[in-house]
């Protein structure tokens, strides 16, 4: 258990750092910084997406189905060949960009993923195989090989049709959509559900059956809303929009589903952790309700001319819908003890920025001026998040 809690004090401390690049990119609109802002913006995402969100996915997969088995040696391997893969681009990204060697360790990290999802598969245990958690987390898992075909494509791109092709930008799209929506956010609630089948709650296979193919089919549905930046035919846009409307479907399915056990759930979570599963509860149906309004044309293109609200979207799914649900599940299987005051104030910074972000791009949308000190505040916010992590942090190392 030990050795997990350090695991995922390894992935918080690449969020630290993730968070502090993303201070960086923001000072440079305040300073002149001698560093190559596009080389910062690809090791501040790669470390967001695959240090802090992925070690902490894996070891919390370990914990819940695999630590009970004699595969310590194994999974030891896997993490730390991780670490290098992941060490390695953290050095060579912010200096380089995508370059020879930051696509080595790149391509080596996928390989450390699919080492994972094939050590996990091999080893499950079959009393897991038929429960709602393992189905869920299951096809997580093969979201995140699937959204892998997207880096790979994009060297045969450059090779062939160039960094400007349409293509190339369809397969970073490819792995973003496939990376959020299926492997981590699937993954969320494969933990959901484990909770839930650890107090004996189970929603009936009928319930259940129309969740998991509702919220997958939207999954694959919505890439197509990825593709209306190239304004496709109108049936594109159709397809993109049943499946947002298949993901609310699903969600609001659940939500209704268990409130006939909304007194055994209670009991289940903490009086803090059941403030954090209601916030990530507003903060996903948020996010569907924005992914849905792109399916119309006019939402589309602002999406597409103001890259602010793309941005805006990115970090409320990342920042909140993603990482303040791992927050609720780290805490609540006892990895990482979350603050109330570092929560607190990493909610704050949150809210900052989304807020500033939102804001430049309704006025841009509006065609008004930003207020006199937009990105020293915006700066600011982003610094909080920066506080709040190291705030966690500090406060788990003391409970070593």
């Amino acid at each position: 258990m030990s050795h997990l809690k350090n695991h995922s004090k390894f992935a918080l401390s690449y969020f630290i750092i993730a968070a502090s690049l993303g201070v960086v990119l923001r000072f440079f609109r305040l300073f002149e910084i001698p560093i190559t802002y596009k080389f910062i913006v690809h090791g501040h995402s790669h470390i967001a997406l695959l240090g802090w969100v992925y070690v902490a996915i894996t070891t919390l997969l370990f914990k819940l189905y695999l630590s009970e088995l004699d595969l310590e040696k194994k999974y030891q391997s896997i993490f730390w060949f991780t670490q290098l893969t992941l060490v390695g681009m953290l050095v060579i990204f912010p200096f380089t960009g995508y370059a020879l060697f930051s696509i080595i360790f790149s391509t080596l990290f996928l390989f450390a993923s699919y080492w994972f999802f094939w050590f996990f598969e091999k080893n499950i245990e079959r009393k897991f195989k038929k429960r709602h958690s393992y189905k869920c987390v299951k096809i997580a898992l093969w979201f995140m090989v699937l959204s892998s075909l997207g880096p790979w494509a994009l060297g045969a791109i450059m090779k062939t049709l160039g960094a400007e092709s349409i293509l190339y930008r369809m397969s970073i799209y490819f792995y973003l959509h496939f990376q959020y929506n299926g492997w981590m956010i699937m993954t969320l609630f494969g933990l959901f559900f484990y909770v839930l089948e650890s107090h004996g709650i189970y929603l009936s296979k009928k319930r259940f059956q129309r969740f998991f193919w509702s919220i997958n089919l939207g999954i694959f549905l919505t890439f197509f809303l990825s593709a209306l930046w190239i304004k496709p035919p109108l049936f594109i846009y159709l397809l993109g929009g049943i499946g947002g409307v298949l993901q609310l479907f699903a969600l609001m399915l659940l939500i209704q589903s268990l409130r006939a056990y909304k007194g055994k759930v209670i009991l289940i979570f903490s009086k803090f952790q059941r403030q954090i599963l209601k916030v990530v509860t507003i903060l996903l149906i948020t996010k569907m309700v924005l992914q849905l309004l792109t399916a119309f044309p006019y939402f589309a293109n602002l999406a597409i001319k103001i890259l602010d609200f793309t941005i805006g979207y990115l970090h409320w799914v990342f920042l909140g819908v993603i990482t303040i649900g791992l927050f609720l599940f780290l805490d609540y299987f006892k990895l990482i003890k979350v603050p109330k005051n570092g929560y607190r104030l990493y909610s704050i910074g949150f809210i900052i920025t989304e807020g500033l972000i939102f804001y430049k791009g309704i006025n841009a949308w509006k065609n008004m001026m930003i207020f006199e000190g937009y990105f020293e505040l915006l700066a600011l916010g982003s610094l909080t998040i920066v506080l709040a992590l190291v705030f966690i942090l500090g406060a788990n190392l003391k409970r070593i």
